[in-house]
């Protein structure tokens, strides 16, 4: 019934704002991801994405306006293009294109292209939404179950509540969420989906965060920043200190995250990334 009611939803707000697409022949699919369900809908030549603003969306930190705004702004040529926003949902075209594996994502990363990418995305200049970590922290602290929480964690939480963040090096719109489940090869050149939590930032805490979440080795990262360098930051000794700075940062981000997460589905797979992180912060507060 929930099914039915969302198609039907989609159908008038597709007729009331977008009369040129055809809903009277469209088809409407879920597309499940990581984070939560989207809908495709092919109408003909046009094919759309369909992202919901939910109250489990807002509680990670999504908001489909911010995201909407970020793509028109600053994510011509790298992200999907926006046809349609509104309270409810943010509407943008489906990028069709070619998958990147893990495999096509090591190589992206070895041969430049990833970090070109990047750089280009670094860029575009500023959206306009800037990104309040300690905001989100608070936010994600509010959701936890306080039967899982220690006096270590709580230790941490006051320390990112109340400490002094990384001053940026350089403030760009950031993606922040940058995978191989994020890519797509189109008529020859990447694009990035999924902008959900992409605003404006210092551009070493993107790749910390892209670092972190992919599992660089040192010797990547290192060869990511060379790569990176000619396209963006010029100094590569000082962005490398940063990204460094902000790497613990990341880290009580995704721990947070994955909490929050399981919160939300009690997915295990979220408490076991959440658990490799909380050993972590374990090692590095006892060394």
């Amino acid at each position: 019934m929930a099914t039915s009611n969302t198609e039907s939803q989609l159908r008038r707000l597709l007729s009331n704002r977008l009369p040129a697409v055809n809903t009277a022949g469209c088809h409407f699919s879920l597309v499940q991801g990581l984070s939560g369900e989207s809908w495709r809908i092919d109408s003909g030549d046009v094919q759309l994405l369909a992202r919901p603003q939910t109250p489990e969306k807002h509680m990670l930190g999504v908001n489909r306006r911010r995201e909407g705004q970020v793509l028109k702004r600053a994510g011509l040529g790298i992200g999907p293009k926006v046809w349609l926003q509104s309270p409810e949902w943010l509407i943008v075209e489906w990028l069709a294109g070619e998958s990147v594996d893990e495999t096509a994502f090591a190589s992206l990363t070895a041969n430049g292209e990833l970090a070109e990418l990047t750089a280009r995305l670094h860029n575009r200049g500023l959206s306009g939404y800037r990104l309040d970590l300690q905001q989100q922290f608070t936010r994600y602290w509010q959701q936890i179950d306080r039967r899982r929480l220690t006096p270590a964690w709580l230790r941490w939480q006051r320390y990112f509540i109340n400490g002094t963040m990384p001053r940026p090096l350089q403030l760009a719109t950031l993606h922040m969420d940058i995978h191989a489940g994020n890519l797509l090869r189109q008529a020859g050149q990447l694009r990035l989906i999924d902008w959900e939590y992409a605003a404006d930032g210092d551009i070493a805490l993107e790749l910390a965060a892209m670092f972190r979440f992919n599992q660089f080795s040192p010797a990547v990262q290192q060869r990511f920043l060379e790569q990176y360098q000619p396209h963006g930051y010029a100094d590569l000794p000082q962005l490398a200190s940063q990204v460094q700075r902000w790497l613990p940062w990341v880290d009580y981000l995704m721990l947070m995250w994955c909490e929050v997460r399981w919160q939300q589905c009690r997915d295990a797979e979220f408490l076991r990334w959440g658990a490799a992180l909380y050993q972590r912060f374990c090692l590095s507060s006892s060394n």
